[in-house]
């Protein structure tokens, strides 16, 4: 095996070691807010940018699908997905209102929206923790380096112990498929 691949699975691995070390008192929490919520027949929102959309359609969609389980179809909404709402939005408010008009149209008190930015500090994201606030809506934040302007906005910030994009996505989309094991856990 080359050095480089070999040092991004050592990079990979520490990084893990470090979730595994300081984070799983919050993982378990973000379980119990995403079991709560499915529980209570209310939704989940997800958004993020670039990479980190991926990670909120993936999600939505183990949700709506199926993670392992085949179980009932779950009510996971990737706010990422709809190209006319995403640039109508941002033509005529800008594009940090992207995410805050679509959760302000389908959220309501008792959902939880899941907000992912590797930086935490995504102005459309950020917005939209404002929104889901005001909205009574529960808010998860996935962010890495020191959770930027995420902190003060979320119930809860799950932050990954990197400043390197590549590690901080890989640990967000482990914790997604964590929570969609819990979620998979309501069902027999």
């Amino acid at each position: 095996m080359n050095n480089k691949i070999l040092n991004e699975l050592k990079d990979h691995q520490e990084t893990l070691q470090c979730v595994i070390d300081t984070l799983g008192d919050d993982i378990a929490t973000a379980c119990e807010m995403i079991t709560s919520t499915i529980k209570n027949g209310s939704k989940v929102l997800l958004a993020g940018n670039g990479g980190s959309a991926a990670d909120a359609q993936h999600i939505a969609a183990e949700l709506t699908g199926r993670y392992v389980k085949d179980r009932q179809p779950l009510p996971g909404i990737a706010l990422t997905v709809d190209t006319s709402a995403l640039t109508s939005i941002a033509n005529d408010y800008g594009y940090e209102h992207v995410f805050s008009r679509q959760l302000e149209a389908f959220a309501r008190p008792g959902d939880l929206f899941i907000g992912i930015s590797t930086s935490g500090n995504s102005p459309g994201i950020l917005a939209a923790f404002e929104s889901a606030k005001k909205l009574e809506v529960k808010t998860l934040g996935l962010s890495g380096r020191n959770g930027g302007k995420m902190n003060g906005l979320c119930d809860l910030n799950i932050i990954v112990p990197s400043s390197i994009t590549a590690r901080i996505q890989e640990m967000h989309i482990l914790i997604g498929h964590i929570l969609c094991t819990a979620v998979d856990d309501l069902f027999d």
